[in-house]
């Protein structure tokens, strides 16, 4: 009955993926001049998921010096990983598919097999626990499904491949289930080491990939709306911080 449990929570958070269909009848143009507004959301959203929920949670188990090693560990091996898609796919100095699409897909399944992990940590330790984690989850997943979706978009995919690829990455959180679920005794001590390697990796991405687009931005207007909405991504995940 746990495992069923477990399995309609992911399933149901693996569902929020696919709210980037609510743009599908937006028209093209207007859309693209939306994008920037989804980027800086979403940039806000990362920085704010990062130090406000993953860094704090993880050091509620784990002594600080080990947190922040971790978490830079993931800001490393993002900075790397950049590095080859951009020699990989750009090394002509062309590119159809910015570099940080890739790795903010990594970093979202990541984090979605870290949420995984979560759910069947808390509902193998009580079933209201586990409701309450599922929902805490949706609430930030809401904003940072929407965020990904943009990210990918802008960087240059379809919106139905950056959907199908948005999805695919949900469903690392059903993954994340299982595994947990099947080793519930040592869920514990590798969700936290994936939960500070994530916050590297967000910061990475916010700090270096999403927030100097928002500096390439030429339209002062835009520029600055933009700016506001990262703050707005920022105060989102305060909000849910105090809420949950």
């Amino acid at each position: 009955m746990t495992l069923i449990w477990i399995l309609s929570a992911t399933a149901l958070v693996g569902l929020i993926s696919l709210i980037g269909i609510l743009t599908f009848g937006i028209k093209t143009k207007a859309f693209e001049r939306f994008l920037i507004l989804i980027v800086g959301f979403a940039a806000g959203a990362l920085i704010g998921s990062a130090f406000l929920h993953l860094l704090p949670e993880a050091m509620e188990s784990c002594q600080p010096e080990r947190v922040f090693f971790y978490a830079l560990i993931g800001f490393t091996i993002f900075f790397l990983m950049e590095r080859y898609f951009y020699w990989r796919h750009c090394h002509d100095g062309v590119c159809d598919v910015h570099t940080f699409t890739y790795l903010n897909l990594i970093g979202d399944g990541i984090h979605n097999f870290t949420d995984g992990l979560i759910i069947a940590a808390s509902f193998i330790t009580d079933i209201k626990l586990g409701i309450i984690t599922t929902l805490a989850v949706i609430f930030h997943e809401v904003p940072q499904e929407m965020g990904d979706f943009g990210v990918l978009v802008y960087g240059g995919f379809s919106k139905s491949r950056a959907l199908l690829f948005n999805f695919i990455c949900a469903l690392m959180a059903v993954l994340g289930a299982v595994i947990g679920y099947a080793l519930s005794n040592i869920t514990k001590n590798a969700s936290l080491f994936l939960i500070s390697f994530t916050a590297g990796g967000f910061i990475y991405i916010a700090a270096s990939d999403l927030i100097p687009e928002l500096h390439r931005q030429k339209d002062a207007k835009r520029s600055n709306i933009a700016f506001v909405t990262f703050v707005l991504g920022l105060l989102f995940m305060a909000l849910a911080r105090v809420i949950l």
